[in-house]
Parts: C-alpha cells; sequence; structure tokens
C-alpha cells in the first residue's frame, strides 16, 4: 500500500496577526457589553460603548478586517455568548429591536476602512488628515443610525420620525464622544496596521 506524502502550505503570517488583531477586537467589543445603560420605558437601544469598537475596527484593521472582526461578534453573539449589549445572547437578539443597529455594525466598520486606507492595503490611520477620519466616523455613525432606526421602524411599524427620536437622537451627544474617542486613540500612534 503506497502512502501519499504531500507538502502543507502554511498560512501567511500577515493573515494570522490579522486574524488575531480581528479576533481581539471583537472580544473586546464584547467584553463591553456589560457597560450598558437601558432607556427606561423604551424600545430604543440602550446605551453602549459598542461603537467606539466598531469605529476602531474600521480604523485600525480596515475594509477586510474590520468587517470580519464585527462578524465574528455576531457570531459569537449568535451561538450564546454574552456579548451583546446588556449581555444578551442568541439569534433572538439578531432579529429583536436592536437588529438594525447590530447588523450594521460590520457594514459601518468596512465602510470606514474604505474611507481610511482607500484599498485593501492598511496604512497607517495616525498619519491620516484629521477630516478624513472625521468624515469617515460621521459616514460610519450615519449607516448604523440608518440602518438601526429603519429596521426598528419598520419592525415596531412606527414612523420614521418616531424611529428617528427613539433611536438615534438621544445618542448624538454620546456618539460625539466616541468620535473623539477614537480620534485620540488612533492619533496617539499607539496602534496601527500590522507591519511585515
Amino acid at each position: 500500500m503506497a502512502t501519499e506524502h504531500n507538502s502543507v502550505a502554511l498560512v501567511d503570517g500577515d493573515v494570522v496577526r490579522q486574524f488575531a488583531r480581528a479576533a481581539l477586537l471583537a472580544a473586546l467589543l464584547g467584553a463591553a457589553a456589560p457597560v450598558s445603560i437601558p432607556i427606561p420605558l423604551s424600545a430604543a437601544p440602550p446605551i453602549t460603548l459598542q461603537v467606539l469598537f466598531v469605529f476602531l475596527a474600521g480604523l485600525v484593521l480596515g475594509p477586510v478586517w474590520g468587517p470580519i472582526s464585527l462578524l465574528l461578534y455576531l457570531a459569537a453573539g449568535a451561538i450564546g455568548l454574552p456579548v451583546f449589549s446588556g449581555m444578551s445572547a442568541g439569534l433572538g437578539v439578531l432579529v429583536g429591536n436592536t437588529a438594525g443597529y447590530l447588523w450594521s455594525y460590520p457594514l459601518a466598520a468596512g465602510l470606514i476602512g474604505l474611507v481610511i486606507h482607500r484599498d485593501t492595503e492598511l496604512r497607517d490611520p495616525a498619519a491620516v488628515s484629521l477630516p478624513v477620519v472625521i468624515v469617515a466616523l460621521v459616514a460610519g455613525t450615519i449607516l448604523i443610525y440608518g440602518m438601526g432606526t429603519g429596521y426598528m421602524a419598520w419592525l415596531l411599524e412606527i414612523g420614521a420620525w418616531e424611529a428617528i427620536t427613539l433611536g438615534a437622537l438621544p445618542f448624538i451627544p454620546g456618539e460625539l464622544l466616541k468620535i473623539a474617542a477614537a480620534i485620540a486613540i488612533v492619533k496617539s500612534g499607539r496602534i496601527g496596521p500590522v507591519r511585515s
């Protein structure tokens, strides 16, 4: 009986490092789940730090690995790990009131990554001009709240203005703080793209 000997191609070191960073960011996003402030007597999503990590995914990991990181986060929550706001988990969360926000996260990270990096080749976000970073983060925020409030309006059968009043307007001051925090983190130069 002949034995076949084939060589195994190893995964590129850059891919391993990027996957590790994506998994780490997904874990940090999940670790932020307990920091959740519900809005009493409201169908609106709770106040969380999660969008800050969406910003960082796009800024640091770029248009490919940023969305992968957020998809890892959604998959972890879908299989039952308590990574969603308020330590919740399960497929029900991914179709509930806040599902539009959650599903927007990979798209927002991808959009931010495209604006910042302009390609799949990563560049140091600290070297990107401040106006470009602000535009990227504001565009990501609009995408998140557009999908979140749109889905909430559809699910709860409410008007667009009511959905915006419930699911976007109360969060604007917090989002401005998260944008400022994301800018401060990347402009500090302490985190950046993986170098070969």
